[in-house]
């Protein structure tokens, strides 16, 4: 694991931040597609032994787009299973409406402006509010320290949606998928960053007490 040094200093913090998405980025980058590919059908595997998807009626998740661990598996095998599966959609301020997902026919590619094409439902939209009926949410990432603090890609939709689940009073567990090597000693946090409940990768699961 790599040490990293405690920030106090906000702007010292993002830009730790930014020169640790870059980092994580390019590491991912260069990933073969078999072993982009393994990690996702491990990553299903693991995480469907958590209790919380094994009892969740909804679970708010996401389409994972290049070299992201694979996240098209566990929505299968959760849709399977009976869950409500919810996936985002990037709204222009970078909110995050929500839709239901009916299998890999039920996602359209969309680009938005720069940003990367991402794959979202493609039927109703129900509202950014509908994140809080999930008993789970998946949350993409770029790492995650002993802590439980995610460094995230620096949208900050996620942060809405967090914020939004505490405004509702809503407690779901967070659980971020990452690949082995993004599990790490420490990573800077800002005061509006909130810990996960756990980090699944395609070697196991690890819990956080923190959140």
């Amino acid at each position: 694991m790599r040490e990293r040094p405690v920030e106090h200093d906000g702007r010292a913090d993002e830009r730790d931040k930014r020169k640790l998405r870059r980092e994580f980025l390019t590491v991912r980058s260069r990933l073969p597609e078999g072993v982009v590919r393994e990690a996702g059908d491990a990553l299903a595997e693991r995480a469907l032994e958590l209790p919380e998807l094994a009892r969740a009626d909804a679970v708010a998740a996401y389409v994972s787009v290049g070299s992201e661990p694979g996240t098209l598996a566990l929505l299968d095998a959760l849709r399977a299973r009976g869950v409500r599966v919810l996936l985002p959609a990037l709204l222009p301020d970078n909110d995050l409406d929500w839709g239901e997902y009916a299998g890999p026919d039920s996602l359209a590619r969309v680009q938005h402006g720069g940003k990367m094409a991402l794959f979202e439902p493609s039927g109703a939209r129900l509202g950014p509010d509908a994140v809080t009926d999930a008993d789970v949410v998946l949350l993409p990432g770029l790492a995650v320290d002993t802590r439980g603090m995610r460094l995230g890609r620096g949208g900050g939709s996620y942060d809405r949606v967090l914020a939004r689940l505490e405004r509702a009073g809503a407690h779901p567990a967070l659980v971020v998928l990452l690949y082995d090597a993004e599990v790490v000693a420490q990573v800077p946090a800002e005061a509006h960053d909130r810990p996960v409940h756990a980090v699944v990768t395609p070697s196991g699961v690890r819990r956080f007490t923190s959140a």
